[in-house]
């Protein structure tokens, strides 16, 4: 890639442990928030914002390059961190996600309202207050968007 391109490529990312099991607490929470963190950091070009989630889901913010293939990226992140947190950290089989993901991208203008949802994502689901459009993951081709609006049609 060149080096004078300029991109503002902003995603929130979000992911849920398979069947939903609430596995993320206490010290999971923590250490996976931290490897998530290394993981990305790691990766060239790619900025971290912040992580939250709650005891079954994680929502993740940052801004990638444009030659990042996103999907095999988010598979990367998901493997190594559930890698992780079975091999290293609980010494068992604690946390598998669930296929599928959701990703949303949004302007540099909206990042303080994005990193404080993801901030407070506890609040949130306790209060029933959520924002559908960054809770949402889709599980297989059948519920993807360009599915729906071709049965719509």
């Amino acid at each position: 890639m060149p080096r004078n391109v300029y991109s503002e490529i902003n995603l929130h990312i979000t992911w849920h442990v398979k069947a939903n099991v609430p596995v993320l607490k206490d010290a999971v929470e923590m250490q996976l928030r931290r490897h998530l963190r290394g993981q990305v950091l790691a990766s060239p070009g790619v900025y971290w914002h912040d992580c939250g989630g709650t005891d079954n889901h994680v929502h993740l913010v940052v801004t990638v390059p444009p030659s990042l293939l996103v999907s095999d990226w988010i598979g990367v992140l998901k493997g190594r961190s559930s890698h992780y947190i079975n091999h290293e950290i609980v010494n068992r089989k604690l946390l598998h996600w669930q296929d599928g993901y959701g990703v949303v991208s949004f302007g540099s203008k909206d990042l303080p309202w994005v990193l404080d949802y993801v901030r407070r994502q506890r609040e949130h689901h306790a209060s029933g207050q959520i924002h559908e459009r960054l809770e949402r993951i889709e599980h297989d081709e059948e519920e993807s968007p360009l599915k729906r609006a071709e049965k719509e049609e």
